[in-house]
């Protein structure tokens, strides 16, 4: 990292930050040819989680390589100047890498799409048995991480 001053090491700051943010971003790459797309994700124990389609982009793009970046960010904003090229932006983001894997059992399923709905609700979902029959759902599990603070 140019800037060591940007850096966020501390664990608990890095988890705040990934069980912060509302929407996750995993690239994924096949043939030099990179792809973003933002996803609703859950965190836990160093593992993230996404549902998908069994079908599409993502899930072709997995399957011919499973290593992915992803990222993360809080907080971000525009910090505006009077100057030509002075703006700059506010944030907290945590980027990183990490092998991804389609969930086939349907116990484990259930398990991380919990994980997935309490991110964004205390609520206890039930799942309809069609529903997880057409649902996908990814885990990442995390190789590497690292945060970054700006403006803050």
């Amino acid at each position: 990292m140019r800037k060591r001053e940007k850096l966020v090491s501390d664990v608990g700051e890095i988890e705040r930050i990934l069980t912060g943010a509302k929407v996750l971003r995993v690239a994924f790459s096949r043939d030099d040819r990179p792809y973003i797309v933002p996803v609703n994700f859950g965190y836990e124990s160093g593992k993230l989680f996404f549902h998908t389609g069994y079908e599409g982009k993502k899930m072709e793009l997995l399957r011919a390589n499973p290593q992915v970046c992803f990222e993360v960010d809080l907080d971000a904003e525009v910090v505006p100047s009077d100057e030509a090229c002075g703006f700059s932006c506010k944030y907290l983001s945590v980027v990183g890498y990490g092998t991804a894997r389609l969930i086939e059992d349907v116990e484990e399923k259930i398990r991380s799409l919990d994980i997935i709905m309490g991110h964004y609700s205390d609520k206890k979902f039930e799942y309809d048995p069609k529903t997880l029959k057409i649902t996908a759902v990814v885990e990442i599990a995390i190789s590497s991480m690292t945060g970054r603070r700006s403006g803050y």
